[in-house]
């Protein structure tokens, strides 16, 4: 890492107001769980602890799916759809107007750079909840047929990585649609759900048609296999993914799974802005994304110059508090994750792989991994091969687009991917054989709640996003 002199720029902490303990969302209300179970949720960049939470048990689940049915069938489904467009207008400008706040939460909780959540996760965020909002009185014109119904009560399971943004990927379309919503946070980074409930309280939504409970892996069990949950959406990985599915029989599902994606850099194209792309490709969030591009193939002939570019770019990234306004790269979310990239990132050297990271000095306290670059890689090598879901990044190489396309391929996984050429022939061309739900071109990690998202293979099926997110929550 770069050693600048330079003035921290740390946001204030006093935007937020943090309870000494939260309890369930359910029915309008924050109200406290059956049981006394509670589990703490602490900043992964520092090791504090920010709030003690309430953990969910079955008596929990039923209330939540209880007060969603309620609200489905006496308020929600028979609200005409410019009425329910009012509420998710509202709840977006009340996300605007406490942008700041969400952002400085988001990166407590969750560990990630404050430019991100600031820049990226919170005004994406509100843009959902805009567009559904759009949506939401049209849905005869959205091509489903005449009379477009809703489903009923929705489960909905969320990850750790983009917690807001995620919550909004799934409330917004299921609420603009006339379903109502049980949703579970990630037992790490629950506290902007649990402030995304003080929202719906502000915007007056009625009772039971958002309804948020916390808790681990057996609270999102319990939810998404209860028998009055109609329709379940999950983000997280493939092998809870498996579980979900096998748990959600007779339910219509959506599953938005883990990744390998390929970044695919041609020799024409332009090197410093695919440079850019890389680094934003798999060190963005350090590396906690789903379509992260953490393979990069690069064409033979211009492999040394990519390599030597990228190393000197790494060189100026900055790590460190997330709440640093010039941080680059924030904390890894738990020490779970931290060890699981560990364990990969030794895999890669014992399996014969180059291992570089730009000098770094890690925080004493928290969970951290500098940004890693693996070169020597074959497609055999787990690290090529397994979703590894940090800031580590493994570089191949090939000489045609054919081989290209095989070696992007040759995954389980079939998430996004990234092509990197002057030619919008060829981008045409690898866009048509490339098995993943999402293909940028010339560009990487760029959304806009206009467009759908998702997977193929083990991926996961179903699309969030755009008018195809509204035929998940509606009965088509």
């Amino acid at each position: 890492m770069a050693k600048f002199e330079y003035a921290p720029a740390p946001e204030s902490r006093a935007v937020v107001s943090l309870r000494e303990s939260y309890g369930l969302f359910i029915g309008g209300e924050f109200v406290p769980g059956a049981s006394d179970e509670t589990f703490k949720t602490i900043s992964p960049a520092t090791e504090e602890v920010l709030a003690e939470v309430t953990e969910a048990g079955q008596a929990d689940v039923d209330r939540a799916v209880t007060a969603a049915r309620k609200a489905y069938e006496q308020t929600w489904s028979v609200m005409p759809g410019k009425e329910r467009a009012k509420y998710l207008f509202r709840i977006a400008r009340i996300i605007q107007e406490r942008a700041r706040e969400l952002a400085v939460l988001e990166s407590l909780d969750n560990g990630k750079p404050i430019r991100e959540s600031r820049d990226v996760d919170i005004p994406l965020a509100a843009a959902h909840f805009f567009y559904y909002a759009g949506w939401a009185d049209k849905l005869d014109c959205a091509g489903f047929g005449p009379d477009p119904r809703p489903v009923g009560v929705a489960g909905q399971v969320i990850p750790w990585n983009f917690p807001l943004l995620m919550l909004a990927w799934k409330i917004a379309p299921a609420l603009a649609c006339g379903n109502t919503v049980v949703l579970k946070p990630a037992e790490t980074t629950p506290l902007s759900a649990l402030l995304f409930a003080e929202i719906c309280q502000q915007a007056d939504l009625p009772p039971g048609v958002v309804n948020i409970i916390t808790g681990a892996g057996q609270t999102g069990r319990a939810l998404v296999s209860h028998p009055g949950i109609d329709k379940v959406a999950f983000t997280g990985s493939t092998e809870v993914g498996k579980e979900i599915a096998r748990a959600a029989v007779r339910k219509k599902v959506t599953l938005e799974l883990g990744g390998k994606a390929a970044n695919i850099v041609f020799a024409d194209a332009p090197i410093d802005q695919a440079v850019e792309g890389i680094v934003n490709g798999i060190f963005f969030n350090q590396g906690h994304v789903c379509c992260a591009g953490s393979r990069l193939l690069v064409q033979e002939s211009v492999y040394d110059q990519v390599l030597a570019s990228l190393r000197r770019r790494l060189t100026t990234l900055r790590l460190g508090d997330p709440l640093d306004k010039n941080t680059d790269v924030g904390a890894i979310n738990s020490p779970a994750q931290l060890a699981k990239i560990r364990e990969l990132s030794e895999a890669g050297e014992a399996e014969g792989a180059e291992r570089w990271s730009p000098p770094c000095d890690l925080p004493v306290k928290g969970f951290w991994f500098p940004p890693t670059v693996f070169t020597g890689v074959s497609q055999a090598h787990r690290i090529a091969r397994e979703e590894i879901f940090g800031p580590v990044l493994s570089v191949l190489t090939f000489r045609t687009p054919s081989e290209a396309v095989d070696k992007a391929n040759n995954t389980p996984y079939g998430l996004s991917a990234g092509v990197w050429t002057d030619k919008g022939s060829l981008i045409l061309w690898m866009a048509s054989r490339l098995r993943a739900g999402v293909v940028w071109a010339n560009t990487f990690n760029k959304f806009d709640p206009t467009s759908p998202f998702g997977g193929y293979k083990e991926s996961g099926y179903g699309r969030e996003g755009g008018r195809h997110g509204l035929e998940a929550y509606l009965d088509v």
